[in-house]
């Protein structure tokens, strides 16, 4: 009898420091992890690829639109390998604004690859995560450049 008084309290004393627990738990699934502009830029370069590839009409993607892709699959890649992680598939995107045309989505595509560089371009003390935001930077920039290749190719159409 005594035996089972004393699991019972233990029990109840355990599910107390839980409960009691809980609440500090979760406000710190809610603190952003140590590079949050990164993860930040990771949502924005789903929703940029997204654009891209989901193109109105099924219509063929053209070079330069292939090779922005690359290039964001590239940045994404980068972060990912890095740890800084968001837990999402890397598929994973929001839905799109459907009524875009190619053009806007193109344009809309190029202003979140520009926040994406704004995220990454913060300041970083640790040299490992600099080597990282220099080689995300460099694919970045270059997904712009074929980004404002592929707009002028629409734009001359």
């Amino acid at each position: 009898m005594k035996t089972i008084l004393r699991t019972s309290i233990v029990a109840s004393l355990l599910a107390v420091a839980m409960i009691a627990l809980m609440p500090i738990a979760s406000l710190k699934a809610d603190t952003p992890g140590k590079h949050p502009h990164y993860l930040h830029a990771l949502t924005d370069l789903r929703t940029a690829r997204a654009l891209i590839e989901q193109r109105p009409g099924g219509g063929e993607l053209h070079e330069q639109e292939k090779d922005a892709i690359h290039k964001i699959n590239d940045a994404i890649k980068e972060i990912k390998q890095a740890s800084i992680d968001d837990g999402k598939d890397i598929a994973d995107h929001p839905p799109i604004d459907s009524h875009l045309d190619w053009p806007g989505r193109l344009h809309k595509s190029k202003e979140l690859v520009d926040r994406a560089i704004a995220d990454c371009s913060k300041e970083e003390d640790n040299p490992y995560t600099q080597g990282l935001q220099m080689r995300v930077l460099k694919h970045l920039h270059e997904a712009n450049h074929h980004l404002d290749e592929a707009i002028a190719v629409v734009a001359s159409h």
